[in-house]
């Protein structure tokens, strides 16, 4: 009797034991396929990270330079500091390379003369600089358009009077806005001053057309507008030697600010946000510090029961 009570409750501890490990061997199972199919998904992301990444590089590459052409070296340039600010003198002299060399092709059609109040020039200079040029405007009592001495709300003319007829100034080529373009350009400065100054001649098996130049720093080397800048081109306001290196610095300066006039506001408000968070952080430091030290320094004793 009681060997077959022994004999039962075994058989019926070993059915439990059997029932426990074949649920433990599914659950390892399932962890081993899940295991499989997560290696499988992780196989799966990094293939496709891997091809992301491949086509991004290619597409890097498709659109860097060739062997005859050139990427601009980075030039050190006064405002690329954390805190240095553009050079005023220099926009203003820059400003005056694009009112007697650049503006005879190229339009800065988004820029006021009231941009150049407090920058480069004091409101009467902007107010004089404004009334060197005649502004359509009308019509008046008749209907009639008639011409005004510009203003301070005025934007730079337009050497042309569209886009055609630039065209046809320029041998079909159209100069482009310079009002943006040290945004517009990978390089932006740095490109600008290696363009006006990158004018060589054209290697062997280079063939321009006619009204063509080569620049290796313009993309194809071609390049419809001629070499503008050169040793004493035009003469400086303020007495500064007008090199052809000097005329390029100043006048990429002044598409820099013209590009980015926040420039100099921007990094004196990142200085003064610096600064003042700083001190919150430091106060916050110490108001924590305060707030939690008698919590820290808290003690707890655990009295056994009499």
């Amino acid at each position: 009797m009681a060997a077959s009570v022994g004999r039962i409750c075994g058989v019926k501890l070993l059915k439990r034991n059997a029932t426990h490990i074949s649920h433990q061997v599914g659950a390892f199972s399932t962890a081993r396929e899940w295991a499989g199919n997560n290696r499988k998904l992780l196989a799966a992301l990094g293939g496709f990270t891997g091809s992301v990444g491949a086509l991004i590089f290619a597409l890097d590459q498709s659109v860097k330079a060739s062997d005859l052409e050139l990427h601009p070296p980075s030039y050190p340039w006064d405002h690329k500091g954390f805190t240095a600010a553009l050079d005023h003198a220099s926009i203003r002299r820059g400003y005056e390379v694009y009112k007697q060399v650049c503006a005879a092709c190229h339009s800065m059609r988004f820029m006021c003369y009231r941009n150049l109040v407090g920058v480069t020039h004091t409101e009467a200079e902007a107010k004089a600089e404004a009334e060197e040029i005649q502004v359509t405007d009308g019509p008046d009592a008749t209907g009639e358009m008639f011409q005004r001495p510009g203003k301070l709300s005025d934007h730079f003319p337009n050497p042309y009077a569209n886009e055609e007829a630039a065209r046809a100034a320029n041998n079909g080529a159209f100069p482009p806005d310079l009002t943006y373009i040290v945004l517009g350009r990978h390089g932006g400065e740095d490109y600008i001053f290696s363009l006006l100054t990158g004018y060589v001649d054209a290697p062997a098996g280079v063939i321009l057309r006619e009204g063509q130049y080569y620049n290796p720093y313009f993309p194809g080397g071609a390049i419809s507008m001629a070499q503008a800048l050169y040793n004493e081109v035009i003469e400086y306001g303020d007495g500064t030697p007008a090199t052809a290196s000097q005329l390029a610095k100043d006048v990429a300066t002044f598409l820099k600010w013209a590009g980015e006039p926040e420039h100099d506001d921007r990094k004196r408000y990142m200085i003064k946000s610096f600064f003042l968070f700083s001190f919150l952080c430091v106060v916050s430091y110490y108001y924590k510090r305060h707030k939690w030290s008698v919590i820290k320094s808290r003690k707890i004793e655990f009295k056994p029961r009499k």
